[in-house]
């Protein structure tokens, strides 16, 4: 082994058990990782950059602006309430009218502002027809995302995928390419949602931190539930570190951990972490003053919190929406191409435009259009790039595919392919999605070249593997929310998310070589 080889290994174990033990943000991990691959002479300064002028980068961060953009128009908050069904009902109806619907929303919109309206108020719905709101909260949070992958723009990680492709020089996916396997999981994983949700899932876990009387006192205090951003400045300090009633005028009575524990004692000695939810008292003047804040991912006090705009915004919102979708469709259509052969009309052109009309015409506040993206996953994305490119520079892509080549020769291209279904499928249980994507995309193009074989069934099997986060609460950011406003365990989202994993994994590598042959 080469010293180069054997530095990245070294670092890229280094950058996985960081993120598992959650030191720092993940973009910042991958970003000193990157800076190390800087200083050992394996990245060029401008390898280092490249992954931060992107084009599906930078899609990305436009799609938030277009999504905070749909959010603040109202659309969603009364989709989802014409869609919850009025009066006496059953798990199964319920689901059956919200769940096909939410996954179809969330394949052109991200994920997150979709659960962070939607959680709450499917809640509050739950609580008034007298169902157990863990019976729709965690399939809320699988169902944006099988529906994300069945798009280009659904998910970032098939963004990043298909920027990497791009880099590497072969053709990248078209708007509903994955779709053609992705549909088949979506349907397969709500059916499932249908049949043993109702079993798998626990019934009702009453909040018991802020009794009723309490809320009822003449202070006018309120039972809040806060979701602790990344930008929350208490995150790895202590209630005793951090006073959050001087910060925040409001005295927290409960924690809600990201492993699922419920405290309600000693809660000056809890560390905070990102994603744990907070149950406080405040007054009504809480989530009018930090409900546009980024230090809090959702708040959620039982009441309607969304703004209500008018009808022709919501209309124009989704108009534009629309219109995004249908240009970016028809822009990869060969005869449109001849008809602009000076104009690529792709996904990031009319991103590009549709943000900047939301902007002029104040569907969100051009003032503060940069609270509204994450910037961390930015980086994230950015320094996958870099990442990818240093396995590759190093060896340790080639290397890596040569071993796991030699481990199954006999197989051939199909055991391979599930052999890479399942280390990105940990990786992003584990880590992120887009970092499982930065390590699996190096390896899939090895493997692929090493063979002598199309990488297009690898590069899918990947944008599969990296979202399909199931199992565990910590692997995608919409699991998180709906764990701390849904009281669920840990063990919740094993039991009923391991079985999502292994059928998302068959469909997967049964379909993708027979539609992308090798």
């Amino acid at each position: 082994m080469t010293f180069e080889i054997v530095f990245v290994l070294l670092s890229l174990l280094g950058m996985v058990i960081a993120l598992i033990l959650d030191k720092m943000r993940p973009g910042m991990v991958l970003f000193s990782v990157v800076v190390l691959f800087l200083c050992a002479g394996i990245l060029s300064p401008k390898e280092m950059l490249e992954g931060f002028s992107n084009k599906g980068m930078i899609t990305v961060a436009m799609l938030f602006l277009v999504s905070e953009g749909v959010r603040q128009s109202g659309a969603l908050g009364q989709v989802i309430k014409k869609l919850l069904p009025v009066g006496k009902t059953t798990v199964f109806k319920a689901q059956f009218r919200m769940l096909p619907t939410i996954a179809f929303i969330s394949a052109f919109l991200n994920n997150t502002p979709v659960v962070v309206i939607f959680a709450p108020i499917i809640k509050r719905w739950a609580q008034a027809v007298h169902l157990p709101a863990t019976k729709f909260l965690i399939p809320l949070s699988y169902v944006t995302i099988l529906g994300g992958i069945c798009t280009l723009i659904g998910t970032s990680t098939n963004l990043v995928v298909h920027g990497m492709i791009l880099e590497a020089g072969y053709e990248g996916f078209t708007m509903f390419e994955l779709g053609k396997v992705g549909i088949f999981i979506a349907i397969a994983g709500i059916i499932y949602l249908f049949l043993f949700s109702k079993k798998l899932l626990p019934d009702a876990r009453p909040d018991t931190a802020v009794p009723d009387e309490e809320e009822e006192k003449g202070e006018s205090l309120h039972r809040v539930e806060a979701v602790l951003g990344a930008r929350f400045p208490g995150i790895n300090k202590t209630l005793a570190e951090f006073n959050f009633q001087r910060h925040y005028g409001a005295e927290v009575k409960e924690i809600k951990t990201r492993n699922g524990q419920r405290i309600t004692e000693k809660l000056n000695e809890v560390v905070l972490r990102e994603g744990d939810t907070l149950v406080v008292m405040a007054d009504d003047t809480f989530i009018p003053t930090w409900g546009e804040s980024s230090v809090f991912v959702m708040l959620a006090n039982g009441k309607d919190t969304e703004p209500v705009p008018g009808k022709k915004k919501r209309w124009f919102a989704l108009i534009l929406l629309i219109l995004m979708i249908l240009g970016a469709t028809v822009g990869e259509l060969p005869v449109t191409q001849e008809m602009f052969p000076n104009i690529k009309l792709d996904m990031f052109f009319f991103v590009s435009v549709t943000t900047i009309i939301m902007a002029w015409t104040k569907i969100f506040p051009a003032r503060k259009y940069t609270k509204y993206i994450s910037w961390d996953i930015l980086i994230t994305i950015a320094c996958a790039f870099a990442i990818s490119k240093a396995m590759v520079n190093s060896g340790v892509a080639d290397g890596v595919a040569s071993y796991i080549i030699g481990l199954s020769h006999n197989y051939g291209p199909h055991v391979l392919l599930a052999i890479l279904f399942i280390i990105t499928n940990l990786f992003t249980e584990l880590i992120t999605n887009n970092a499982a994507a930065a390590l699996a995309f190096p390896l899939a193009l090895a493997i692929s070249q090493q063979l002598g074989v199309d990488p297009t069934p690898f590069f899918v099997v990947i944008c599969m593997a990296a979202s399909a986060s199931f199992s565990t609460p910590i692997g995608y950011q919409t699991n998180l929310i709906v764990q701390g406003i849904g009281n669920y365990k840990f063990t919740d989202f094993v039991r009923i998310g391991l079985p999502l994993n292994i059928i998302t994994f068959l469909i997967s590598v049964f379909l993708i070589p027979l539609i992308w042959p090798f």
